[in-house]
């Protein structure tokens, strides 16, 4: 290095640091970092891109401290930037990579290490506190990139970003008239041999330029990590990467040569964006020299940006610090700009923030970084009249968790000779037309005998009825009978199903952003819905392979509170959990109700399986639970008749309010109720309280037989795995299952990934249908497993249907 130091405490925005790290370094030095791997042209097309956009300023709005925390393949980062893979910090730090692993663990950001390290894996591993991912270059040896992989995945990193653009690396002008050499010293640390003269040299002769899309499915042979592709630039390629499995998207312009006139990244991420619809994260690299560039980012689609430069410049003047200094800017400035545009949080940042300023500080020709503008009814191709872009609709409404069962729905209209165990749903064989009509009489009966006179029971069918529900005593004194569990009518509210109790519940509980919900995953996509329906933060407690740990469990609640976050409650299926399977032991359900007396914390409590299994149950939460932590979501769908949809909840949590009074949570959850639904179905509820009392109120009698019926289906689809895989031969493919004791559902692993493509080619090509259990994880992971359900299928159906699923794993296995 040469030039003058400098005194950081002077250096206030990224633009000092880059002046100071000019000033500071040699000529062929600084021209090597800021040339680019591509046209010089690039990076100032980016850097105008940003320069030109507006955000909308807001007043007044309430938004309180931003929240800046954003997750990312399951990873929670501090801010919504990571820092961009670039080769030889070595030339400006002596501890090169080293330092900057220290600084994105200052700041909790991850960083992208580059196949061109200037130090190993392992001592930039060593130093890491926060997510580090790898950059991947496909050599036309293969082993040398598969050696890589594997000495970083050992090293614990956790992604690869596969460089796609990377065999066409641009000319470096500014190397080449510098007739730039590496300086001694200064080589790959994880690669063999010697330094190279140029990277551009080294990709013209070492770089597999006969890349295709299966290079995905390559990579995925050889490691078990998620794989980002980096290099995007338009939506057809983004599309053909969610084709491919592909786990993230980085829009990136400056991997390799670009043609005249390219677009810059921030120009081509809404159409990017709009393409990959929330299917996996898009990140953006190019142009970043701000936290004002960020937060328009994030509004033109981006999950995330990659800060590439600023930070080189941090080290060149400072090492380490240097670096953290950087970052730290860059989120102040986030920060600052969020606040400015009323932003409260990432995960709300949307296309409305773009295009402040008055029409004269707007330049004439505007980058296209907003949605385009909306066309007159008379220009909309297909049906006249107003229409709607989905940018203007929820953010929810482009989550794919809402897609999932739309998708699986399609799956099975278009193969309806398919085997499907999709459908969580009860056996249709134990349902008679004539139930309903005989039912909805033995409760008028009831009511008659009980002193109504014949308007009040002409109302109690015809009319509304009460809001909280009318069959409250009847559910009462099937839950004191059957469930051990002691709670008044008015703690109960009767819903539409247990989908609403979930709604209510979650919309009561959760007041704020800065309140989380704690998920055991993987979990019913129902709560995952819910959450992202009413903007909540989930966070995912994943399940050990021997199930749900309490430890784990309080180690995420304590880790939200130091971020500042403000648990409220945890979800759980305690029975034949939905999708897994599994059964959370008795010791456990008592061990987290000490959980959450000892942290504040509610429980809900999600249990639709228990009566249609075999055998005697375990006590539910509620029934153990003595300081009213348990919020019971109940449900009579699965157990007495689907098509009443008819649930309720128990809330009997009081609630003060600031006059001294107390009331029950139900009586809020009434509330919203009104709200929502106004009220549960009095035709419904009378059918399910006929029903109710043909048994004397005991609905577990009423499941005699189809609890054994369920218990058979699932004795026989763990027959049939077992049979159709021999032990030897499950264990040379990777093939597990569980065996749970009841319930509707049990996972397989496979060796592959179980995602929608493989679904169609199960479905298209062996007659079998099944559910990923990705679906099911709303931070990540069950990539490689599927759900079955046993519920809706005779004995000759599971049969047939495992015979069918067993040829397409070994099918698949061998693709």
């Amino acid at each position: 290095m040469t030039g003058p130091d400098v005194d950081p405490a002077g250096l206030l925005t990224l633009a000092d640091y880059a002046a100071a790290a000019e000033a500071r370094l040699d000529r062929a030095v600084w021209d090597f970092i800021e040339g680019g791997a591509g046209q010089e042209r690039t990076l100032a097309a980016n850097l105008d891109a940003f320069d030109r956009v507006r955000l909308a300023p807001r007043v007044l709005a309430g938004a309180g401290r931003p929240d800046l925390e954003t997750k990312i393949l399951g990873r929670t980062w501090a801010a919504p930037v990571g820092i961009a893979p670039m080769a030889y910090h070595t030339m400006l730090a002596p501890a090169g990579e080293v330092s900057t692993a220290l600084a994105a663990g200052r700041a909790g950001l991850p960083l992208v290490v580059s196949t061109f390290a200037g130090r190993a894996f392992e001592e930039i591993a060593a130093a890491a506190s926060a997510p580090l991912w790898l950059q991947v270059y496909c050599f036309q040896d293969r082993s040398v990139t598969r050696r890589l992989i594997e000495r970083a995945e050992g090293a614990g990193f956790e992604a690869l970003v596969l460089t796609v653009d990377a065999p066409h690396l641009g000319r470096r002008l500014r190397d080449l008239r510098n007739d730039f050499r590496l300086p001694t010293g200064i080589t790959p640390a994880n690669l063999d041999g010697d330094g190279f003269s140029s990277p551009s040299g080294h990709a013209a002769t070492e770089f597999d330029a006969t890349l295709d899309w299966s290079v995905i499915d390559w990579l995925r042979s050889i490691s078990s990590l998620p794989v980002l592709v980096k290099g995007v630039l338009t939506a057809a390629d983004a599309r053909r990467a969610l084709v491919a499995g592909v786990d993230g998207i980085v829009v990136s312009n400056h991997g390799g040569r670009q043609l005249d006139g390219a677009p810059a990244t921030l120009e081509v991420l809404p159409e990017i964006a709009m393409a990959v619809a929330g299917a996996c994260p898009v990140l953006v690299d190019g142009g970043v020299r701000c936290g004002r560039d960020v937060l328009a980012s994030l509004a033109s689609g981006a999950d995330a940006v990659l800060l590439g430069r600023p930070v080189l410049h941090g080290l060149a003047v400072d090492g380490e610090t240097g670096a953290a200094r950087v970052l730290g800017i860059v989120t102040e400035e986030l920060t600052e700009a969020m606040a400015l545009t009323g932003t409260r949080s990432v995960a709300v940042a949307g296309p409305e923030l773009l295009g402040g300023g008055t029409a004269a500080e707007r330049p004439t020709e505007a980058p296209s970084v907003a949605r385009p503008p909306v066309q007159a009814a008379a220009e909309r191709p297909g049906p006249s009249g107003p229409g709607l872009w989905k940018d203007d609709l929820h953010a929810s409404l482009s989550d794919p968790v809402l897609d999932t069962m739309n998708f699986l729905n399609e799956v099975t209209y278009r193969y309806p000779e398919a085997v499907s165990f999709a459908p969580g749903r009860p056996y249709d064989g134990f349902f008679e037309t004539e139930q309903i009509f005989e039912c909805l009489r033995r409760y008028l009966d009831h009511l008659k005998q009980g002193g109504a006179t014949p308007e009040q029971v002409r109302a109690a069918l015809f009319q509304y009825g009460p809001t909280s529900g009318q069959i409250r005593e009847l559910i009462a004194d099937w839950l004191r009978q059957d469930e051990g569990i002691e709670v008044s009518p008015e703690a109960i509210v009767v819903t539409v199903g247990a989908q609403e109790a979930m709604l209510l519940a979650v919309r009561a509980l959760i007041s704020g952003p800065e309140d989380v919900l704690l998920v055991s995953s993987p979990c019913y996509v129902g709560i995952t819905g819910v959450a992202s329906l009413l903007d909540v933060a989930l966070t995912a407690v994943e399940e050990r392979p021997d199930g749900f740990s309490c430890a784990d469990l309080e180690t995420a609640i304590l880790a939200e509170r130091a971020r500042g976050r403000r648990p409220r409650a945890v979800y759980v299926i305690p029975d034949h959990s939905n999708p897994s399977g599994t059964t959370m032991s008795e010791p456990t359900r008592r061990e987290l109700l000490d959980v959450a007396a000892r942290q504040d914390i509610l429980i809900l409590e999600d249990s639709p399986y228990r009566l249609v299994s075999p055998g005697t149950q375990l006590r539910t939460l509620k029934a153990l639970d003595r300081d009213r932590r348990v919020v019971h979501l109940g449900s009579l769908s699965k157990t007495l008749f689907p098509g009443a949809r008819v649930g309720f909840a128990i809330a009997d949590q009081p609630v003060l309010d600031g006059s001294g009074a107390t009331g029950l949570l139900a009586d809020e959850l009434t509330k919203i109720k009104s709200m929502v639904t106004v009220n549960t179905s009095p035709v419904s509820q009378a059918v399910v309280a006929g029903m109710l009392l043909a048994a004397d109120g005991r609905a577990s009698v009423l499941n005699t037989r189809t609890a054994a019926y369920y218990g058979d289906a699932m004795r026989v689809t763990l027959e049939q795995l077992a049979t159709h895989f021999p032990e030897v031969e499950r264990a040379a493919l990777g093939v597990r299952w569980n065996e749970p004791s009841g319930g509707f559902f049990l996972a397989v692993n496979v060796p592959f990934r179980a995602d929608n493509a493989a679904l169609e080619r199960s479905a298209e090509e062996f007659g079998v249908i099944w559910t990923p259990m990705s679906y099911f994880n709303p931070q990540g992971g069950g990539e490689r497993s599927l759900r079955l359900s046993v519920s809706y299928l005779t004995h000759a159906q599971i049969a047939d249907g495992i015979g069918r699923l067993a040829r397409f794993i070994r099918a698949q296995a061998d693709a």
